[in-house]
């Protein structure tokens, strides 16, 4: 078992994984999706997890086609997303907190890395209140190929000046730990969704039901 100890800095996805932003993100696209006249599967948009937006975009098409209209699409999700958003806010998810300040206490390192672009990771993190959290901000916008290409790992590792092999990384799609897999960090899978890809269950190097349990497990 991979213990805290063994790792130079900790690396955390942000949507599914610090903040509970799937199940907004998926409200809005339910919404704007009905509005189109349009009815996809639960499957459907949990495959969605994890991906850019530029994935999401190709994905939809070969969906429904190329006739999809996807700026109404973008428009209408943002406008329903935003709507959501400003009522319920954005939870954070259960237990990131408390391995936060084991991390600060530990003197570990740590920062965000997300498909998501920077402008939106801040919107979110405001949104919780945890805008001042991270330090160190890895984007969409800072690389060339977001996840699965393990480019953002890579970028957050050099970034903190550690070794990417020492690096563990917390995700919650496959997407994220494909990449983190390809980077060559160790990771640690939470699912956001389910059903579970088995193929993520053997990419991932640990795999737990929430942070509280992988806290307890790397610390103990």
């Amino acid at each position: 078992m991979h213990k805290l100890a063994d790792f130079a800095a900790v690396i955390f996805d942000m949507d599914g994984l610090v903040l509970d932003t799937e199940s907004t993100y998926i409200v809005a696209w339910k919404q704007a999706a009905s509005a189109m006249g349009y009815d996809f599967s639960e499957d459907f948009w949990r495959s969605l997890s994890g991906l850019h937006y530029q994935d999401i975009a190709l994905k939809l098409i070969a969906y429904c086609g190329a006739e999809f209209d996807l700026q109404s699409f973008n428009r209408l999700s943002g406008d329903c997303w935003r709507d959501h958003v400003n009522v319920h806010g954005i939870n954070i998810k259960y237990g990131f907190s408390g391995l936060l300040d084991v991390l600060i206490r530990q003197k570990i390192p740590y920062c965000l890395a997300t498909n998501s672009r920077a402008v939106n990771a801040l919107e979110c993190l405001e949104l919780a209140g945890i805008k001042e959290v991270f330090s160190v901000i890895i984007s969409r916008d800072h690389v060339q190929h977001g996840k699965p290409e393990p480019d953002i790992f890579l970028k957050a590792a050099a970034v903190l000046q550690v070794d990417i092999s020492r690096c563990l990384v917390i995700e919650d799609s496959h997407a994220g730990i494909l990449a983190a897999f390809r980077a060559g960090a160790v990771s640690a899978f939470i699912p956001s969704t389910a059903p579970v890809d088995p193929q993520t269950i053997e990419l991932c190097d640990l795999m737990m039901d929430d942070l509280v349990q992988l806290m307890n497990a790397i610390c103990a």
